[in-house]
């Protein structure tokens, strides 16, 4: 019996912000387009879980284990701890996953838990360099983009935003402060009835 085994998953750095949009998808995808920026793919529910031991331990860390179910894919990401800077810039490794169910099964053997679930309808846009993204979560509209520093800084100053309205945080992190000014808020960021 011979056993080969599949390149492992490449590292990568992700660097990315996000920007609060104050008007609806359709504003910003009108936004978006007259600047000349086209949708890559279909708008997408992106249905995220996080994981982690009952500890708390990645949490503590800023890392982050998540199972992401979009469009009939599965994929598996570990997001390390951001490092300092006017960007959210960490090591990311992303890889399919065939079977979600066996996979949250094998978390749980080894002591990983759901500890937050999060939606979002996701847009896709090519942007030269980097991704924008229109995500549409329960709480508002946001813009993604990533990309090199000098690209983020460019495209943010022609989507009319400055440095001062980088967001470096996580939905996880956006949510928690939405939760404690909205003390009837559920416990997951997700959308009701879907």
């Amino acid at each position: 019996m011979v056993v080969t085994f599949a390149p492992s998953p490449e590292a990568v750095i992700e660097t990315e912000i996000k920007l609060r949009w104050t008007g609806d998808a359709a504003s910003a995808h009108h936004h978006l387009e007259s600047l000349g920026y086209s949708a890559s793919g279909p708008r997408l529910l992106e249905a995220d879980q996080l994981f982690d031991r009952e500890s708390g331990e990645l949490s503590r860390g800023a890392e982050a284990l998540r199972l992401r179910i979009s469009g009939g894919r599965a994929t598996a990401t570990y997001k390390g701890p951001p490092d300092a800077g006017p960007y959210k810039s960490r090591e990311e490794i992303e890889f399919d996953v065939s079977d979600a169910e066996a996979f949250q099964t094998v978390l749980s053997r080894l002591g990983y838990q759901r500890a937050f679930r999060y939606e979002k309808f996701r847009t896709k846009y090519s942007a030269g360099e980097g991704l924008i993204t229109v995500d549409e979560t329960p709480v508002g509209i946001f813009l993604e983009l990533e990309g090199p520093g000098y690209w983020i800084d460019e495209t943010a100053a022609r989507l009319g935003f400055g440095r001062d309205r980088y967001l470096t945080m996580s939905y996880a992190a956006i949510y928690r402060e939405f939760r404690a000014a909205h003390a009837d808020a559920p416990k997951d960021m997700v959308f009701v009835g879907v």
